[in-house]
């Protein structure tokens, strides 16, 4: 007899059900909630909403689940919760809807009137960990529009062994900064928890802890399983109890197991051939649960464990089986079809079902599935027709583009390349070439670029009008715009435009009109007309990628005016469109450009914070990395930190890579900035003459101004024509005191002490003592900022003016803070010290959770170190040091 026959009360957890049934309270009142419930495999997630759904007998509750037996079908729970809700969801995904559709639905389904009478509706996804890039789309969606909803969305996840680049950590951080997110995680039992469960079972508690710790999952299995001595893994008492079943159940759980943590029972009695009695036998062990037509293992870990049981030979029988038997039903969920074909071994299969399940998948925006999908493809294609393989490796470099995977997706590009040029479809290759002219662009690799959007064109036009011309032209003349060959672009982007329209193709003509605005802009002429006209385009024909770069250049041109109100009036709707529309791209686009604004306006430490998240978000991408690079560099010269000069190496050959005026001047101009903070003149001159060459070919007033200012300060000879930005006008007419009024007005404190400190005039009294008080206004801005070198170099000036009473620096509490912090800094540090979480953190000085995650980014910098573990040591060590 087993030693636990009946269910085990749940110890432990009153704090946290007390929460839940808080939260759901809440909800009914019209605070909708999403509780994100986290903690490790087997702690009892599931059995703690079980337990909820007891407490709360009168809402309406809809269950849904991800699953990590294959390639997940996009947007899984969702239709889950179709099939349980019917009504317009249920339409909507039988009909094909796009993704923004059916989220509409649900949540207009969700909280809807009538659910009045059941006071909340909660709908539980399970297992996020395996959600697709869609799913966690769909809970960001629902999460900011939650208020004034009788809604509680419960999403479970297990938060042990997530990678530090997972997909979910990145989606955690976004849900848990929404006002409706709230968390709850599960830890696993203590040794008086264990000891009374094991009460009367004859096993000895202090054992069963050590070997489960406290897992109530493990501990629960191990009595169960009846055996003298408790198991070293769930995966040994799960095996236990599967033993006693009879031969035909045992098979039949196998095949369960294979099949995923849900399966029909129709489909359990086509590929077995079971009777109703083995299915009963099944649930009355507890190694499966019912839930009307469905049959499910109560925890994905017994499943796992009974399918690694199973023999290669026989699982791969089971598969054909079960492909056999979804195809008989009609089944149309690609993803999990196409699943069983490769493990059944069925190229054929495989090569029908993987393409389908991408393409839907990509539809729905869940890129990281779609890629995988493909690949699934790729790896049974050997003995496909050379356009058939062409397909499948174009589709994979379109979808790995979306991963910031460009290498892989240039080699996938080529390859695709190859087999057009081989079948001699020019139509094909014309568009091989285009997409591999944008590949190598964000690779920084602009002469190769350039050559295959011109190559593209050269292809395509003898062809005739095409959809596919349209797009060439509008790429090249993107091309020709970064390069600032402007008239080129703008008539290159009216020739894709017209044939845009011949052809209904609004994304491209979204695409051409945004470079023509761009290009616009970049001369001096109204541009924000037609720049609005793209988004708006783009946002009708659900085009998100090309609304994505029409938000960022609204964003990212205003910036560059120092608009500044003007580009945050696109920022967050930009980004939070980008977010939930996986348009990774231009979200980060969008990002770097909030840490431009936030360096320009002397929000150093915010901008340190945020550009250091960003490299660590972008990994090796050259053209994602290339401003965050550029802003750590400077703000690491304006304080004096050695390691500026490891970011800006980086970013001047990126840059110069690329050759791109608009890229080329910022990173030779920060570069002249390090240099001339360090008292290295000549060093200064050469990159400020530099970064002139590159300015030279671009009409834009506020590059061609801070190149002009430069070149001013550093005195070179070198001459710059054409307009320049009203600060640096000012400047140039000897006006510095205006300059830094307007930089002033603006919101640009550094800049504006910068012109403050290029004032000079020894030929009066007058002229030395106005000098004296534009010198020390500088050095109070850039004291204040912490720009030690800046404040340097001021002092110098005085002191060559004769002027003794100069202020030496920050008050001495400031100076003893260390590493540079500021007081809140300290206070932040402190905290991590004592091994506080950033929500304690939180709570105890009274600021937001993202506000101290800021802080913590900010301290970790200025400390030069990668974790919170390491700042500890790393106060230690000083400690350590002063005691010497």
């Amino acid at each position: 007899m087993p030693l636990l026959d009946r269910e085990p009360p749940l110890l432990e957890r009153e704090p946290p059900l007390a929460l839940l049934i808080e939260y759901a309270a809440q909800a009914a009142a019209g605070e909708g909630r999403l509780v994100l419930l986290g903690g490790e495999a087997g702690v009892g997630k599931s059995a703690l909403v079980e337990r909820l759904r007891r407490e709360l007998p009168a809402a309406r509750w809809s269950w849904s689940m991800c699953d990590g037996l294959f390639t997940p079908r996009p947007l899984g729970p969702l239709f889950d919760l179709a099939d349980q809700l019917g009504g317009e969801l249920l339409e909507r995904c039988r009909s094909g809807a796009d993704r923004e559709e059916l989220f509409r639905a649900l949540l207009a389904q969700v909280g809807a009137p009538e659910v009045a009478d059941i006071g909340v509706d909660v709908v539980v996804v399970e297992d996020i960990h395996w959600a697709d890039e869609a799913t966690l789309d769909l809970l960001r969606y629902l999460s900011r529009r939650l208020r004034g909803t009788a809604v509680l969305i419960i999403a479970t996840y297990r938060d042990d062994g997530l990678a530090a680049a997972d997909p979910l950590r990145v989606a955690l951080g976004d849900l848990g900064s929404q006002r409706c997110t709230r968390r709850v995680g599960l830890m696993p039992l203590s040794p008086d928890a264990v000891r009374k469960l094991a009460s009367g079972s004859g096993l000895p508690a202090p054992e069963l802890y050590r070997l489960t710790g406290g897992n109530p999952f493990y501990v629960t299995e191990a009595l169960r399983s009846g055996m003298a001595e408790v198991p070293p893994s769930a995966r040994d008492a799960v095996l236990a109890r599967a033993a006693r079943l009879s031969g035909g159940s045992r098979e039949v759980l196998d095949v369960a197991a294979l099949t995923g943590r849900q399966v029909e029972a129709r489909l359990l009695q086509s590929v077995t051939g079971c009777p109703s009695s083995a299915l009963d036998e099944l649930l009355e062990s507890g190694l499966l649960v019912g839930d009307g037509a469905w049959l499910g293992f109560r925890h994905e870990i017994a499943r796992l464990a009974v399918a690694q049981a199973v023999a290669g030979h026989r699982s791969q029988a089971v598969h054909e089986l079960v492909l056999a038997a979804l195809r008989s039903f009609g089944s149309d969920d690609d993803a999990r079809l196409a699943f069983h074909a490769e493990a059944a071994g069925d190229a054929a299969a495989v090569l029908r079902y993987a393409p389908a399940a991408a393409r839907r998948a990509a539809r729905l925006a869940s890129h990281r599935e779609a890629a995988a999908q493909y690949e699934r493809a790729l790896r049974f294609a050997a003995g496909a027709d050379p356009a058939t393989l062409a397909g499948l490796h174009e589709g994979l470099a379109d979808e790995v583009v979306m991963l910031d995977r460009w290498d892989d997706a240039e080699t996938e590009g080529e390859r695709a390349l190859a087999l057009w040029r081989e079948v001699g479809d020019r139509l094909r290759e014309g568009d091989a070439l285009r997409r591999l002219s944008r590949i190598r662009w964000n690779l920084c690799r602009g002469g190769e670029a350039v050559a295959a959007a011109k190559a593209a064109v050269s292809v395509l036009e003898p062809l005739g009008p095409s959809v596919e011309l349209a797009r060439a032209y509008a790429t090249y003349a993107n091309q020709r715009m970064l390069y600032a060959d402007y008239d080129v672009a703008i008539d290159l982007a009216l020739r894709a435009q017209a044939l845009a329209v011949q052809f209904g193709a609004t994304a491209v003509r979204s695409d051409a009109l945004n470079t023509q605005a761009a290009s616009r802009s970049a001369q001096g002429l109204d541009w924000v007309g037609q720049m609005r006209q793209a988004l708006d385009i783009a946002l009708a024909g659900g085009h998100h990628i090309e609304a994505g770069r029409a938000y960022a250049n609204l964003v990212a041109i205003h910036s560059g005016k120092r608009e500044f109100a003007e580009a945050k009036r696109y920022l967050e709707p930009g980004i939070a469109f980008c977010v939930e529309h996986d348009v990774t791209t231009y979200a980060i686009c969008m990002r770097g450009e909030q840490g431009n604004i936030m360096e320009r306006t002397s929000r150093w430490d915010e901008a340190v914070a945020l550009s250091t998240q960003l490299l660590f978000d972008v990994g090796p991408s050259p053209a994602n990395r290339l401003c965050s690079l550029i802003r750590l560099g400077v703000i690491g010269a304006r304080r004096g930190e050695p390691k500026a000069w490891r970011y800006l190496d980086e970013a001047v050959v990126i840059a110069d890579e690329a050759g791109e005026p608009q890229n080329q001047v910022p990173a030779r101009l920060a570069r002249a900035e390090a240099y001339w903070l360090e008292g290295d003149l000549d060093g200064a001159r050469r990159e400020a003459e530099l970064a002139h060459d590159a300015a030279c070919a671009t009409p834009s007033a506020w590059l061609r101004g801070a190149v002009a200012a430069w070149l001013r300060r550093l005195g070179s000879p070198r001459p710059l024509e054409g307009e320049v930005a009203e600060p640096y006008r000012l400047l140039l007419e000897d006006d510095p005191v205006g300059a830094a009024a307007v930089w002033i007005r603006l919101g640009c404190p550094y800049d504006a002490a910068m012109a403050l400190a290029d004032a000079s005039g020894e030929a009066s009294l007058r002229e030395a003592a106005q000098t004296e008080k534009a010198l020390r206004e500088a050095l109070g801005i850039v004291i204040g900022l912490g720009a030690q070198p800046a404040a340097r170099i001021i002092r110098q000036r005085l002191r060559t003016l004769g002027v003794r009473s100069i202020p030496v620096g920050p008050h001495t509490a400031t100076r003893q803070r260390p590493f540079g912090l500021t007081r809140r800094e300290c206070e932040v540090l402190d905290l991590i010290c004592a091994e506080h979480t950033n929500a304690e953190i939180a709570a105890k000085l009274f600021i937001s959770a993202k506000t101290v995650d800021h802080h913590v980014s900010a301290i970790l910098a200025k400390l030069g170190v990668p974790s919170r573990a390491a700042a500890r040591n790393a106060v230690r060590f000083r400690l350590a040091a002063a005691d010497r």
